[in-house]
């Protein structure tokens, strides 16, 4: 049930008519109460499509009685009409719901630049809003998806409560904050601020470590609902944990489903000077198109590795480093150590281990392979 396994929401996904295949394109997701607690984190880019600025007034006053989400078009660089078309999609859900439209958040995902038709979104949300239960969690999942082979949802079960999520992503994934489409529920009784904390404390070890393609997108908003409906306040440090689990299960999910991707790769780099200098340097290699083509073609060569985190600025002597590979050491010292045909790369899970003896900090990134499937995908995705 996902969003709805936390009791106090309910949730429908319909076929709105916004995608031409008429697959199911509009999710509402909505909180019955007795609190509309809510936190949530956007994109950091500069470029934000329309639902974006809508969303970030509504969460100002940390309550929030509905999210509406569609896919089939991002709403983004469609000037004052597409800012209208999320006003009234707002509108139109809290009048179907008897709530204020400054209580609802609207996320949107698709194609930049096309016109999403407001009639069109507005009837969705009349129709969702008829279909709301306790089981639309499933359906929401789907009606989010675009390039997505499945649907993403979790689950986590807390001491009496719980939090579920559904998330949306397989290209653009590079963080700035949050990344992707993600909603969380949890029944637990917690106020905006401790939920805006435990949110920003699971998206800076997840979301924002998930590094697909080095795209960043103009709508990625994650948001967090209480319902408070179990009754039960839990411990601070124990209800961020099991939003951390949730945000990490959701990330695996949608690095596994990355466009066109024959690879997921975890780069793990450890003896940094600072968390953030791992960061730097395990993002530097996610990003390297040279690296990603070597794991495509299954190829260990570690040099592409020393090569990409030699242009950052982390402290550390590079012919000091040690690289392992699905568990074989091929660099040690900043020269060759095993043979590289002991790296065996035709698993799907690839592992990459950067020993940069600088310091005690650590960090890991999430990445996948670069391969032909993704540039045809990509070059075709107007279409």
């Amino acid at each position: 049930m996902t969003v709805t396994a936390p009791t106090g929401f309910e949730a429908a996904g319909i076929a709105a008519g916004i995608k031409r295949s008429g697959a199911l394109d509009l999710a509402l997701i909505v909180n019955r109460g007795p609190s509309n607690a809510a936190a949530a984190v956007f994109t950091s880019n500069r470029a934000k499509a329309n639902p974006i600025l809508w969303s970030q007034q509504v969460i100002a006053d940390g309550q929030v009685g509905a999210v509406v989400l569609n896919s089939g078009g991002a709403n983004c660089f469609t000037g004052p009409e597409g800012f209208q078309v999320t006003h009234q999609t707002a509108e139109a859900a809290a009048a179907a719901l008897g709530i204020s439209s400054g209580d609802v958040l609207v996320c949107s995902t698709g194609l930049i630049g096309e016109q999403l038709d407001g009639e069109v979104v507005q009837e969705g949300v009349l129709s969702a809003a008829a279909r709301l239960s306790a089981e639309g969690g499933d359906d929401a999942a789907r009606a989010i998806m675009t390039t997505d082979t499945h649907p993403k949802t979790v689950v986590v079960e807390g001491d009496g409560w719980r939090v579920g999520g559904i998330a949306k992503g397989a290209g653009m994934l590079a963080p700035g904050l949050a990344t992707m489409l993600v909603v969380l529920t949890t029944d637990a009784d917690v106020p905006a601020e401790a939920l805006d904390a435990a949110l920003r404390a699971a998206t800076r070890v997840t979301f924002d470590r998930l590094d697909s393609d080095g795209c960043m997108s103009t709508n990625d908003q994650v948001t967090l609902m209480a319902s408070g409906a179990s009754g039960i306040t839990p411990d601070a440090v124990a209800f961020a944990a099991s939003v951390t689990e949730a945000c990490r299960s959701l990330a695996r999910r949608l690095q596994e489903d990355a466009e066109g991707a024959s690879h997921d790769i975890t780069i793990e780099v450890r003896g940094a000077v600072s968390e953030d200098d791992a960061v730097e340097v395990g993002r530097s290699v996610a990003r390297n198109n040279l690296f990603k083509a070597a794991i495509f073609g299954n190829d260990p060569n570690w040099g592409r590795v020393l090569a990409a985190i030699g242009t950052t600025q982390a402290p550390f002597d590079p012919y000091l480093v040690d690289v392992s590979m699905n568990g074989v050491r091929v660099c040690h010292a900043g020269r060759p150590d095993a043979p590289r045909d002991l790296v065996d790369l035709t698993p799907r899970a690839t592992h990459v281990l950067i020993e940069l003896h600088a310091g005690e900090a650590s960090a890991t990134i999430l990445t996948n392979d670069l391969t032909h499937d993704y540039v045809h995908e990509n070059s075709a995705y107007a279409s």
